[in-house]
């Protein structure tokens, strides 16, 4: 496992570097106004469909079956499972992109702003009828990932999104003189990145004797099982994009550059959390399948154990540096060209209030797989459910107390919706809320999985406690001293911003790893568990 979380998390991470570049490249381009705003809108429907379809409720459902047949049944009954799943998940997709092309006008007029600026809303739907077919291309490329990750080729798929940030980076830098907007160019980007996305898949599936034509199998009995085990993962991915698309809406009633400021945050958390929590989640999945077809209680446990342990151990000290150095970070990779300090002040704070969920984003990730690995996909979507509802009823307190409590009376002016739309920094809310339900959707799925008695924890959490919360404490005291001492990283050139990040984020890191070593970890744990 641990091969496979380094393949993949090598691989996402040098995705993650290509997407920090291509933030970089967008919001140097752009900056961030009404068609930026409008372009992550029309990014971001698709992309919660495709995390909804293809990363959500389809590879959590596949992936157990895949397995199953791989380990118990002949190569030809696996083709014969690719053959129908392909063609009944494309034929399924197709349908739902013309949908979204169809009904891109009202799309674009649910989540424009309140006050949307001229053409805003004729913006959103061009660009969705651009962006809108990426969802069937990369659900196919998520079928044929799931395939290869059965057959523990995790590197090949997580290679696989630095073609879009490769398109997209293109797009900014030589799409965007050529069309009228410029920001066209981007929408133009995701179709092509869509289409490249699945081809680049095919070379090793046919290595693998796993290319083949798409075939209709709506009655074909193992497909009829990955569906009846979609029906709750799609109802829980459903609620986990629901959450995302109200956390949208919400945005959409706040000051013009809200939904910009969030993308960007975004960016920061999926390093951490694309590097270690989705590979491992990603990793564990079929590892934790194999040992439930085989009835290994305690392989199933020790995977299990071993995959909270590193998640822990590498989430903590993100959550902590993100949080501290939010805005030495936002500053030094973003702040160039029309993204100017205040952009990177109010992005900072996206970034501070999200990093505060880091640690259960990234265990919702490790835990979920305990259930799907058991093809148990009902009781992750009760947790869900109450997810969704916390984070509406935090939104709206958080909102309500920010406005009560942060915003001067004078500006305050034409009532709660005028002021939501008139004051910078409310956008704060919508990063703490997603935090806060996060949480309780983790307590709720260790609680259930505890209650369900499959897996045993190994000895040693006490020790292991001690030492994470000591070697953070000792981190974050050595990072707080560093921003006391350093300069304002907004007024200050790019050389001196480079310079001291560097610094803060290494000399935390020594501190750490020297602190973890001191109280006795050594790397040979990993292989204990």
């Amino acid at each position: 496992m641990l091969g496979g979380v380094l393949s993949f998390g090598g691989m996402t991470m040098l995705s993650r570097v290509f997407g920090l570049v291509r933030d970089q490249v967008f919001f140097a381009t752009f900056g961030t106004n009404w068609m930026t705003d409008a372009f992550w809108v029309a990014f971001r429907i698709p992309n919660f469909m495709r995390r909804l379809f293809a990363e959500g409720s389809f590879s959590t459902a596949f992936v157990p079956v895949f397995t199953e047949i791989k380990v118990q049944r002949s190569h030809a009954e696996l083709r014969e499972l690719m053959a129908r799943t392909a063609g009944t998940l494309g034929g399924v997709l197709l349908l739902v992109t013309a949908l979204g092309m169809l009904l891109a006008p009202e799309l674009a007029t649910a989540f424009a702003q309140a006050d949307p600026a001229p053409g805003q809303n004729q913006l959103i739907t061009d660009l969705l009828r651009l962006t809108f077919p990426f969802l069937l291309f990369v659900s196919l490329t998520a079928l044929a990932a799931g395939a290869l990750n059965s057959y523990d080729r995790f590197g090949w798929p997580a290679f696989t999104p630095i073609i879009l940030n490769l398109c997209m980076i293109a797009g900014a830098l030589w799409g965007s003189r050529y069309t009228d907007p410029p920001i066209m160019a981007m929408g133009w980007a995701i179709l092509v990145a869509g289409v490249l996305q699945l081809l680049f898949q095919f070379p090793l599936l046919a290595r693998l004797d796993l290319l083949t034509l798409p075939r209709w199998g709506w009655n074909h009995p193992d497909i009829r099982r990955i569906m009846r085990l979609m029906v709750p993962t799609l109802l829980g991915s459903s609620v986990a994009q629901a959450n995302l698309l109200f956390d949208t809406f919400i945005a959409a009633l706040l000051v013009h550059g809200s939904q910009s400021w969030l993308s960007g945050a975004d960016r920061f958390l999926e390093l951490p959390l694309g590097v270690f929590g989705i590979a491992l989640g990603t990793v564990i999945l079929p590892t934790l399948s194999r040992h439930h077809v085989k009835g290994d209680r305690a392989a199933f446990s020790k995977a299990f154990d071993w995959g909270l342990r590193t998640t822990l151990i590498i989430i903590l000290p993100a959550m902590l540096g993100l949080m501290l150095l939010s805005l030495p970070l936002v500053s030094t990779v973003f702040q160039y060209g029309r993204f100017d300090a205040f952009a990177a002040r109010m992005t900072a704070l996206s970034v501070f209030g999200l990093s505060f969920g880091l640690p259960a984003f990234a265990l919702v990730k490790t835990v979920l797989p305990g259930f799907y690995a058991r093809q148990d996909t009902k009781t992750p979507v009760r947790a869900a459910v109450a997810s969704l509802v916390a984070n509406m009823v935090f939104n709206v307190i958080l909102l309500g107390l920010m406005v009560a409590l942060w915003v001067p009376e004078a500006d305050r002016v034409g009532g709660v919706m005028a002021t939501l739309a008139r004051v910078p920094g409310l956008h704060f809310a919508l990063g703490i809320a997603s935090a806060l339900s996060s949480y309780l959707n983790l307590w709720l799925l260790w609680r259930w999985l505890r209650k369900a008695d499959v897996v045993d924890l190994m000895p040693g959490w006490g020790r292991f406690w001690l030492r994470a919360l000591v070697a953070n404490a000792a981190m974050a005291a050595v990072v707080l001293y560093g921003l006391h001492i350093g300069p304002e990283f907004t007024e200050v050139g790019l050389g001196q911003r480079v310079g001291w990040l560097g610094g803060l984020v290494g000399g935390g890191a020594l501190v750490y790893a020297g602190a973890m070593l001191a109280m006795g970890f050594r790397l040979r744990e990993f292989r204990e568990h």
